[in-house]
């Protein structure tokens, strides 16, 4: 029997810069600067623990019932830290508007949550502290940041690690809880493997697109335009830094959402028309505008492409960086006669940027985030590449396109330079897939499916009361 996975939507962080401690005022600039100087047992389920004071929004009175779930209680504190949470790991602006919306579909959410946490403690399930820590682990080792900075970055938006402990734990129970439920009974049959491998090679020379999703709803023509003014309002998030995956989960009205809009390889023709045109006119990490197609407006985001089968394609060591070489300088700057604390808070916070930063476009808004920082760009101040010392001329040839130098000392502060040009697409070509992975596939699916009925079960037959 192979074992049932069921993905846990973990909060996907976006490391918000801090600013440095004191406020300073730009220096000159000095682009010939110096160069670069060197737990626990397993415990009983609990429900989402509320621990401490955190920032007032405008989302709900400070105390009070949000909702009652089965004579379970949602306190408007569960679900103003679950807010907070969202907001400070998502990317999004808090604004009134996003906050009025949040606050239903968050709600939305802390009742279901509820109601896995019911089943699984139905079910006897237990969650040990330290499958939480690994969780943790691995959503701080992929944003680069250590368990402190986190805790940090929560206890800047309000939010107790208490709440991103509790939220992980359900998430691990509820896995724990379709496992137990559908174990021997998800079968894959070879006939579906054939007839879904027929499928692919149906589609195998045409390109092919890793899509995510973020869809809303059109109910009526009535509210066609409110939806797009909606759909607008999240598109200019995600262009501001939101994160795709976050924001599908919350706001996206397509069963994907609970993937982050997750659509996974599509290939050229298998989508409506318009949105098949969005995907060829997009490269890799972009996002679309609001699409107008069935039932709604959709935005696309384009994670991957890959060209048609047997499509020969140019060896990646070959390939070139797109666009001319230039250089963007960012500035620390410290003043006259730094103190020791402003040094060492002035390199976290440049160490923060070198390793966020993925090309000059990224510049401005980390620019908008930091009090005092300064970015300028070389070329307009007059100052070629080859004007630098021979050290930082080094660092940049190391650096690669998009990529930051490290940072480093000067007498105007901390700097660093960094590259605008942009690294040359990787064209690959389309392989059909394995038995084993599409066996895989197919069972994932079914698996989500299921998962799907059984929550959808659980909130027919529970009596639930919104506030």
């Amino acid at each position: 029997m192979r074992r049932i996975h069921v993905v846990i939507a973990l909060v996907t962080l976006l490391c918000a810069m801090p600013a440095l401690g004191k406020a300073v005022a730009p220096a000159a600039p000095s682009p010939a600067a110096t160069a670069p100087s060197g737990t626990g047992a397993t415990a009983a389920l609990p429900p989402i623990p509320p621990a401490g004071a955190v920032l007032q929004t405008d989302t709900g009175p400070s105390d009070g019932v949000a909702a009652i779930v089965n004579d379970a209680v949602v306190t408007e504190y569960d679900l103003r830290q679950r807010i907070l949470l969202f907001v400070a790991t998502s990317g999004l602006q808090a604004t009134p508007a996003i906050l009025a919306r949040l606050r239903g579909q968050v709600l939305t959410q802390l009742e279901t949550e509820q109601l896995q946490i019911q089943e699984a403690r139905h079910k006897g399930i237990t969650v040990a502290p330290a499958d939480v820590d690994k969780a943790i682990e691995r959503i701080t080792s992929d944003n680069h940041l250590t368990k402190d900075q986190l805790v940090d970055l929560l206890k800047k938006g309000g939010v107790e690690m208490a709440t991103l402990r509790g939220q992980i734990a359900v998430q691990i129970a509820w896995q724990k809880a379709v496992e137990d439920e559908f174990e021997g009974r998800v079968n894959v049959s070879p006939s579906d493997v054939d007839a879904e491998l027929a499928k692919l090679q149906e589609g195998a020379n045409k390109p092919h697109f890793l899509v995510s999703q973020i869809f809303l709803t059109v109910d009526n023509p009535d509210v066609d335009a409110k939806v797009l003014k909606d759909a607008q309002d999240i598109e200019t998030q995600l262009h501001s830094g939101a994160n795709f995956g976050t924001v599908a989960r919350q706001f996206s009205q397509s069963p994907t959402a609970a993937a982050g809009g997750d659509l996974g390889w599509v290939h050229l023709g298998q989508l409506p028309a318009e949105l098949d045109d969005a995907l060829q006119h997009l490269e890799i990490g972009q996002v679309s505008p609001p699409i107008r197609s069935t039932g709604g407006y959709y935005i696309l985001g384009l994670r991957d492409r890959q060209e048609g089968m047997g499509t020969k394609v140019p060896d990646p060591a070959t390939q070139k960086p797109a666009g001319p070489l230039t250089v963007d300088r960012v500035l620390l700057p410290l003043g006259p006669s730094p103190s020791k604390q402003l040094k060492d808070n002035a390199i976290k916070v440049a160490v923060q940027i070198h390793d966020h930063v993925n090309g000059c476009e990224t510049l401005p808004k980390i620019e908008q985030q930091i009090h005092g920082l300064v970015v300028q760009d070389l070329t307009k101040l007059g100052i070629k590449i080859t004007d630098l010392s021979p050290e930082i001329q080094e660092a940049i040839n190391k650096a690669g396109p998009g990529e930051a130098t490290p940072p480093f000392y000067s007498p105007a502060g901390i700097e660093m330079m960094v590259r605008c040009d942009k690294r040359a697409p990787i064209i690959t070509a389309y392989t059909i897939p394995s038995r084993q992975q599409v066996e895989e596939q197919l069972f994932d699916a079914q698996i989500t499916n299921l998962s799907r009925r059984y929550l959808r079960d659980l909130r027919r037959n529970a009596n639930v009361e919104t506030r």
